[in-house]
């Protein structure tokens, strides 16, 4: 048995989302084996010095695209270069999208996903599923994934009109089915309707640059989805899970819905944490146009900090990246247009020194809240944990050992990463990673990589996760409504004529609306007016931009 299968980690402080406690860590054949001080182990293992260092488990990247192909192109990071890029920042699993087009099987889509993955990646990964339309296939294929193909979350798109977007009665049908399957309902919370009114308005203004893509999707229509998402989600004691909280507005909603008690999780990332969306209106195209991403960063510079502020107090939940890179060139499909500029940032590599310099080095959270926000809550919420996201006896030996003290500058001259910028770029970070464990192999140690394409392992997740359908399934045995006993009405009942003046039984049931939950009329010959519609501000204030 060699030494990569036997490693002792010796003299560090191992850090839980609940607890933090000096120890030895011994592993053998991928598994944690012990866990305390004076283990007793076999000859021939590889000894890790973790003296004044920290021990903690592999990140989890909640939500990265790889090799995906959108807008016109393709990402540069595959599953080999992302996952490369990964575990040099110390994460060790990730979690990626299948996005099948509209009309198309999810069940091919994700067949395709893991033969193109399997081969590449470095480190353990799994898969959501986005629907991207609706039909009883897709329900059918839903059920499929969730009970034989070990997927238990589901993404529905709000934006992206005529392209991935669903209406409210389909996300209606999809959350019910979500909740019947016992897998996480997921939203991208964007208005796709205002935001392509917007898009044109800008354009007929003659704003062709990237600045035009913030115009075009100010924080009203992040938070109205998102009160929207949270209300239909609701409605169906469905459990959702908000990617990407980009706006304080979106927050505040999140945070309120968390606090009035709905199950309801939220997921700032690595680029909302880090840095702003003030870049859009640098004046080298380039340099802005590497910043586009949906939902857009935020010029307010104060929304980073309060992001991390809602983290670290458990009003958001955790952390992805929604890596999605895409190069210069690829960037400037939309050099006169912002609406083709492939929307995407990096931060997979970053994330980990990103939330500890923003979070812990701030001192606005502790490690333990990092561990909790960076791979606890993340396995917990994707039914992975303890397997994963804790360094206990038995769990996978997924490991990043961090020096607190040393610090390293984000650049792209340095990243492991294929895209050529870093929205990071000149970032000093205190807190490196300087050991990356995956599968109880060594592979990432003081700046040298030691992967092998391929030896990741797709990891299938059960559905209905005890850490989220635990209060959904008490509310259902609880809170189903029941009807009023009470004696039948004797009285007499008005008649009144209809249009044709025939007779006709008065009390039209008005829940038979002639519009959908979206606001759209019902073809059935009404000459009713397109009903106007009606932004409420968000918690957070009205945006200067008005449509």
């Amino acid at each position: 048995m060699g030494s990569q299968s036997r490693i002792l980690i010796k003299g560090g402080r191992v850090v839980n989302e609940d607890c933090s406690e000096i120890c030895d860590v011994y592993i053998e054949d991928g598994i944690i084996k012990e866990t305390g001080l004076n283990l007793q182990v076999p000859g021939g293992v590889k000894v890790i010095d973790a003296t004044d260092k920290l021990v903690m488990p592999g990140g989890i990247d909640t939500h990265t695209h790889m090799e995906l192909a959108f807008m016109g192109t393709k990402t540069v990071d595959d599953f080999y270069t992302g996952t490369k890029a990964a575990v040099a920042g110390g994460t060790t699993m990730i979690l990626d999208f299948v996005i099948p087009p509209k009309g198309t099987s999810l069940l091919e889509a994700y067949e395709k996903w893991r033969s193109t993955a399997d081969p590449k990646v470095c480190c353990d990964y799994s898969l959501h599923v986005a629907v991207t339309w609706w039909s009883d296939q897709v329900k059918r294929d839903m059920e499929t994934l969730a009970q034989q193909k070990g997927v238990n979350s589901f993404k529905m798109f709000m934006a992206y009109k005529d392209v991935f977007m669903l209406h409210d009665d389909e996300l209606y049908a999809v959350f019910s089915q979500c909740k019947e399957i016992g897998a996480i309902a997921q939203v991208h919370a964007e208005n796709g309707d205002l935001i392509a009114e917007g898009a044109k308005k800008i354009l007929s203004l003659g704003i062709t640059g990237p600045e035009g893509h913030e115009l075009c999707r100010p924080e009203e229509v992040e938070a109205e989805a998102t009160q929207r998402a949270i209300t239909i989600a609701s409605s169906v004691n469905c459990p959702l899970y908000v990617v990407h909280v980009m706006s304080k507005s979106a927050a505040k909603v999140v945070s309120s819905a968390r606090r009035a008690g709905r199950v309801v999780f939220g997921e700032p990332i690595a680029a909302g944490l880090g840095t702003d969306g003030s870049h859009y209106w640098n004046k080298d195209w380039a340099h802005a146009a590497g910043f586009v991403m949906g939902p857009p960063l935020r010029p307010d510079p104060s929304t980073p900090g309060y992001l991390m502020d809602l983290l670290a107090n458990d009003d958001l939940s955790v952390t992805g990246t929604d890596n999605c890179t895409f190069s210069i060139c690829q960037k400037a499909l939309g050099k006169d247009d912002f609406t083709k500029i492939p929307n995407g940032v990096n931060g997979v590599e970053d994330r980990m020194s990103v939330i500890w310099e923003k979070g812990v080095h701030s001192g606005k959270m502790d490690e333990n809240r990092f561990v909790a926000v960076t791979s606890s809550n993340a396995a917990k919420i994707f039914n992975l944990y303890p397997k994963k996201g804790r360094i206990a006896k038995g769990c996978d030996a997924d490991i990043v050992v961090w020096d607190p003290s040393a610090t390293r500058t984000i650049s792209a001259k340095t990243h492991h990463q294929a895209v050529d910028h870093n929205i990071f770029e000149g970032m000093l970070c205190h807190g490196v990673p300087v050991v990356t464990i995956s599968r109880g192999k060594v592979v990432y140690e003081d700046g040298v990589l030691q992967v092998v394409p391929g030896e990741g392992r797709f990891i299938p997740r059960r559905p209905f996760s005890d850490y989220v359908y635990r209060r959904v399934n008490q509310r259902d045995q609880v809170g189903k409504p029941s009807a009023v006993e009470r004696q039948p009405y004797q009285g007499e009942v008005i008649t009144v004529s209809s249009q044709n003046g025939t007779p006709r039984h008065a009390g039209r049931d008005l829940h038979q609306s002639t519009f959908t939950l979206a606001g759209d009329a019902v073809s059935s010959g009404s000459s009713l007016p397109h009903p106007s519609k009606r932004v409420l501000a968000p918690p957070g204030g009205k945006s200067s931009i008005v449509f």
